[in-house]
């Protein structure tokens, strides 16, 4: 079992220690943070970033924590579109000691309630590289539907990847 919370500033020092000690980890599989953030400055000012992205309906940044309460992953909606669209996009990375246990597939079913339910949201995306498999079966599981495909559009340690689009959209009540 899995919580979603905000990010507030009182995580700031889990948040350091989970980025810090996942950070090899992470930049193996997604573009690398600037090297300041990996710092208690770093920390707080990306915290305050999505305290105000929050406060201004631009973006929503929760923290996933296990039934022990330990921080095991950050989930996010990010260039959130009201006007004509009301949609987001998604993003979440797990620590590498937790994957493989279903936490992001949970994760992310919870965001979409969230999303869905009191943000007001009627369609997310995510991508994925193409040779991520963990990530797009997480996404199809949760009910996106790939809808693109770009090649080379991805620059990671000097590979060029492909990326894959997926979108997902509340149910019609009507």
């Amino acid at each position: 079992m899995i919580a979603l919370t905000p990010v507030s500033l009182n995580d700031c020092e889990d948040l350091l220690h989970f980025e810090q000690e996942n950070r090899a980890f992470f930049e193996s599989q997604v573009t690398a943070r600037p090297a300041g953030y990996h710092s208690p400055a770093g920390i707080q000012a990306a915290v305050e970033r999505a305290l105000r992205e929050a406060q201004e309906d631009l973006g929503y940044q929760y923290l996933i924590r296990d039934a022990q309460s330990q921080l095991i992953g950050r989930i996010n909606l990010s260039h959130v579109r009201r006007t004509h669209f009301f949609s987001a996009e998604l993003g979440y990375r797990i620590a590498q000691r937790a994957c493989g246990q279903g936490h992001a597939s949970a994760a992310v079913r919870q965001m979409l309630d969230l999303a869905f339910g009191p943000l007001g949201l009627r369609r997310l995306e995510a991508h994925a590289r193409s040779t991520n498999p963990a990530s797009v079966r997480v996404l199809q599981r949760c009910g996106f539907v790939q809808f693109g495909h770009s090649r080379r559009s991805m620059e990671l340690q000097g590979v060029w990847h492909d990326r894959l689009y997926f979108e997902r959209h509340r149910e019609a009540t009507s």
